[in-house]
């Protein structure tokens, strides 16, 4: 069921779906196997070996590409190992243009790998759109955005990005991991490769580690699959399987998410050792005409600093927290508290990271679904 008539909420729990035509199974079987018997040579009714296709893996990529409102979707073992994919379209000598802030493992795999390889990244600010024009030359091949930022919370037009890319025949990839197809369709707006991590906010549950690309134009995705298939950076069944399970409730889990983001913001805000609080939700937040444009929500993401901007103070919030958990990764159904200094973004070097605003005392909450009143409690008690 891939019709783009439904809804979102109505797709998210039948897109791709089909009862299973052996037994009748409502939920999709894990398909544990790396090879399918043939009746002839060539008759293998489209799977030969699993590392090219798997039935699992199939069901999920058509329902990532459903929710994404997109033609066609890929799955990868981890989000690294689809931006991997996405960065090996390129060749030496090409350039890209890039978010000053974005995830740290992307920064890294970008300066310490592929740059060894002759492709040239430019880390600028994209607040304003206009300011990528004068980047662009004639090597430039991709322009590479995330929004909101991680951990900046950074929001940058889509849209605008989309009609520069297009003006100079560029592709346009958005990793739309901080904000899940619930609150927006990069794809809707012009970008030409949509990434997550689905690890987070699609898998929900902590428990699945995951990547997915979705795109609309057939000869790139015929690109992307020939590299996924000869570079073998696939996902197993079964974490297809969990990735299908956990986008069931995307829709009730982000529903919570935004509003117990919103009122942990507006908590932090008001408390008096805190210094600044960056949430999309708040008018004066930069570009917060444009998230109200183009997001349907502002999520459960948030960073903030303490008036004392010491790493000392900020360890000592995060030593104290009890159901906040101090751990890496974002998205699950339970509150995770991390200091990305010293853990996501400690491979970008400290002079790079202060320039954008991530200094020593940034903490970053991604907010889950328990009860509000315990998390502000939890809150209320760590930072004192």
């Amino acid at each position: 069921m891939n019709n783009n008539n439904y809804k979102l909420d109505t797709k998210l729990i039948h897109a791709g779906i089909e009862p299973d035509p052996t037994t009748g199974a409502i939920m999709t079987p894990i398909y544990q196997t790396s090879t399918y018997v043939q009746a002839a040579p060539g008759d293998h009714k489209g799977y030969e070996y699993a590392r090219t296709q798997n039935p699992t893996r199939t069901v999920l990529q058509n329902a990532l590409a459903a929710i994404e409102n997109g033609q066609y979707g890929l799955c990868f073992g981890s989000g690294m190992a689809a931006t991997d994919a996405v960065i090996k379209l390129l060749q030496p000598g090409d350039e890209v243009i890039v978010s000053n802030d974005l995830y740290g493992g992307t920064y890294r795999i970008m300066t310490k790998v592929f740059a060894n390889y002759g492709i040239k990244f430019h880390f600028i600010s994209m607040q304003d759109a206009q300011d990528i024009i004068p980047v662009v030359n004639a090597n430039t091949k991709i322009i590479w955005i995330e929004t909101p930022t991680n951990p900046m919370l950074n929001v940058i037009d889509i849209a605008a990005c989309a009609a520069i890319a297009k003006a100079h025949n560029l592709l346009l990839v958005c990793d739309n991991t901080f904000a899940s197809p619930y609150l927006q369709t990069p794809l809707d707006l012009g970008a030409d490769i949509v990434l997550h991590s689905a690890t987070k906010y699609l898998g929900g549950h902590s428990d699945v580690v995951h990547g997915a690309l979705i795109v609309n134009d057939a000869s790139l995705d015929e690109r992307l699959r020939f590299i996924q298939n000869s570079c073998g950076a696939v996902p197993g069944p079964h974490d297809c399987w969990l990735v299908l399970r956990g986008i069931k409730t995307l829709h009730v889990r982000m529903q919570r998410h935004c509003e117990n983001g919103e009122a942990v913001a507006r908590y932090l805000k008001a408390h008096p050792k805190v210094g600044k609080v960056l949430w999309t939700g708040f008018e004066e937040h930069p570009n917060h005409d444009v998230a109200r444009k183009q997001m349907r929500g502002f999520g459960g993401m948030i960073s903030f600093t303490l008036k004392n901007d010491s790493i000392e103070d900020a360890i000592a919030v995060l030593s104290k927290t009890k159901l906040f958990a101090l751990a890496e990764s974002l998205g699950g159904v339970e509150s995770l508290i991390g200091h990305p200094a010293t853990m996501t973004h400690a491979s970008i070097p400290r002079e790079e990271r202060v320039k954008n605003g991530l200094v020593d005392s940034l903490i970053r909450l991604s907010v889950g679904i328990e009860a509000i009143e315990d998390l502000i409690a939890d809150l209320e008690q760590a930072i004192g």
